[in-house]
């Protein structure tokens, strides 16, 4: 079976992320039961960050949220899919999953961006949602109407994804 541009690509980034990689986060390829890899499916863990502000505080602090990266063999021509559980509560997360983030977007995808800049892109955009790019009108309008309802709500969300042991 050839390995083709994505998987070589996706080994790569593999080898790089075994490395050196940020503190606290977790990406890895699937493994199948039978010890197989899949490098087109790699589940991903993102730890929030303390004290930050953006119109309030937003406590993402203490969660550790799960986030699946889904390559095609288009990678890294085409970006990733990126998906949360399903109902994740941010602004800018659809009700699906999926993440709303200018570098996945055909427009602002390039093939140099990797794994690793996207997991950090995707922490910084829990603390710094992007109102003017919702994808979930519900929290938006939380997020602009009653802030503290919305901060509340993400505090709850955190002590779903608790600290990795």
């Amino acid at each position: 079976m050839s390995t083709g541009v994505a998987r070589g690509r996706l080994s790569e980034e593999r080898r790089a992320w075994r490395k050196n990689h940020p503190h606290g986060f977790v990406a890895k390829p699937e493994t199948a039961p039978d010890g197989s890899v899949n490098l087109m499916v790699w589940h991903c863990t993102i730890p929030g960050k303390a004290g930050t502000f953006f119109l309030m505080q937003t406590d993402w602090e203490g969660g550790n949220y799960p986030l699946t990266l889904y390559f095609t063999e288009d990678y890294p021509s085409k970006a990733p899919k990126c998906m949360f559980p399903k109902d994740f509560f941010h602004l800018n997360v659809y009700g699906s999953g999926m993440v709303c983030l200018s570098i996945l977007n055909e427009d602002g995808w390039r093939p140099s961006i990797t794994v690793r800049q996207i997991l950090v892109g995707v922490q910084d955009l829990l603390h710094q949602p992007n109102p003017a790019s919702p994808a979930n009108y519900d929290e938006y309008e939380l997020f602009v109407k009653d802030p503290a309802e919305y901060q509340r709500r993400v505090r709850q969300q955190a002590k779903q994804y608790p600290p990795l042991v």
